[in-house]
This record gives structure tokens, sequence and C-alpha cells, in this order.
């Protein structure tokens, strides 16, 4: 009589004569976390991409450090040529204004006719100032402020060469101002002439200018001059009027541009 019992092999089913066999699907744990898996390592491309944001940096830092530089070597030779030449301002006065006309021939249209004669001094000694042409604006002034001034001549000085310890004499003709003025400028106008303390008038200088320090002439820059404190009464007949510019005071103010602002 046979045997029929099995009796459990000796090596594991799935090793028949040191030969391994197919590992079982789907994996179990051991064989996903298996000590002979190899290890992470992180992709070339990202060592790469941190090399580059480093040379950015330096670039920056590189790039930064040298606008310093230049701001302060540019700062320090500016401080040198102050020291040098110690310039000043141009100072400018008003000499006279004669009215010839000044009165509507409409309702709103203004006839303007004025002689201006302005005195520009330079008081440096090593310094010198080359004028570009002079757009010249006559206001009504206003209490409320400069919105509310109101024209009443426009006029040009030619461009002129101011030399050092120089006192030049500028003329010019004012005429009368591009344009009717509206209703209500034109009312406020109307008004003041026919007062007797006649009409507050402010003179608006605007061009540009270069600085002229030995052979070194710099670029061109804006100036304004604002003088007020200047009456004039309307003619009634011919015979021109002289306004009273014994009070008149006037102001010099640089004009820098930045992009598209004005300073």
């Amino acid at each position: 009589m046979t045997d029929d019992r099995v009796y459990p092999a000796s090596k594991p089913p799935g090793i028949v004569g040191g030969a391994t066999a197919n590992p079982t699907f789907p994996a179990n744990k051991a064989q996903l976390y298996s000590a002979n898996r190899p290890a992470y390592r992180p992709p070339a491309g990202r060592r790469r991409s941190s090399h580059s944001r480093g040379c950015c940096c330096r670039c920056c830092c590189w790039t930064i450090f040298v606008i310093i530089l230049l701001l302060l070597i540019v700062a320090a030779a500016s401080a040198v040529v102050y020291l040098i030449y110690r310039p000043q301002r141009p100072s400018f006065s008003v000499n006279s204004l004669k009215i010839s006309s000044l009165n509507f021939t409409s309702a709103t249209h203004l006839t303007t006719a004025i002689s201006l004669s302005v005195v520009a001094r330079n008081p440096n000694k090593n310094v010198g100032f080359i004028y570009d042409d002079t757009d010249i604006t006559l206001y009504k002034s206003s209490t409320g402020g400069d919105d509310d001034d109101v024209v009443i001549g426009k006029g040009t000085i030619p461009s002129f060469v101011h030399g050092k310890k120089n006192t030049t004499m500028l003329r010019s003709t004012i005429g009368s101002p591009p344009g009717d003025l509206d209703e209500i400028s034109a009312g406020k106008l109307k008004g003041d002439l026919k007062a007797k303390r006649g009409v507050a008038i402010k003179i608006v200088l605007n061009t540009k200018i270069k600085v002229k320090m030995g052979s070194l002439k710099t670029p061109k820059s804006g100036i304004r001059v604002t003088c007020e404190g200047i009456r004039v009464v309307p003619p009634t007949g011919k015979k021109a009027t002289t306004a009273v510019t014994s009070a008149a005071k006037c102001k010099v103010d640089p004009r820098f541009k930045i992009w598209k602002i004005t300073f």
C-alpha cells in the first residue's frame, strides 16, 4: 500500500534548484521598499538652476555697485567744480512797462500792445550763461491762485549770451494773447480795467540755459523767472501809460525735467 501524504518541500516553492522564480504581482510592501532599491538622486537640472540664480544675483550686485560708484564720482566732481567756480543764479528786475493798448475790441477779444524792459544781471566772475529764446507771458494776477490767472499778452526775447559780471537790458513787445478769452475771464478783466487801482500784473519768463565755466558747458536746463507786484492802468487816449514797477520782485527758479515730470 502506497503512502499518498504530501510532505512540505525543504525549499520555498519560489526557489527551484537555486534559481529565483518570477516575483508575484502586484508587488507587496517588502518588494516596494526593498533594501536593494537605488537611492534617490535629484536631477542634474536643479543644480544648474541654482547656479544660474547665483550668477544673476552676483551680476545685480555688481551693477548696483557700479551705479553707486559712478554717482559718487559725479557728486565728487560737482563738488570740486562748485568749490572752484562758486556759481550763483542770475538775477532779473523789471525796468519799465509801458502800455499803449489794453482794451476789448469785442466781448471776448483783448487787444494788447505793451513795451517791456527787463534787466538781467550776472554776478559771477568766472561763470557765463547762454540763453535760448525766452517766452514771455503776462497774466492778470488773481488772489485765487495760478489757475485763476488770465493771460493778457504774449511775447519773446531773442537768445543771447550773458557774460561774466555783466548787466544786460532785455526788451520785448508784448502782443495780444492767442485766441479770445472765455466769458468768465473776460468779465473779470473788464472789472479790473475799470478800477482806479488798475490791474495787478504778473510777468513769467520761460527759457533754457547753458552754464559756461571755463571751457566746460553744462547741458541745457530750464529756468523760470516770475515777476510780481506790478500794477498797470490802461490808457484812455493815444498816450501810453507807464506801470508802477517800484514794488516789483522777480524770483528765479531752475526747472529740472525727469522723465515727463518737471520740477
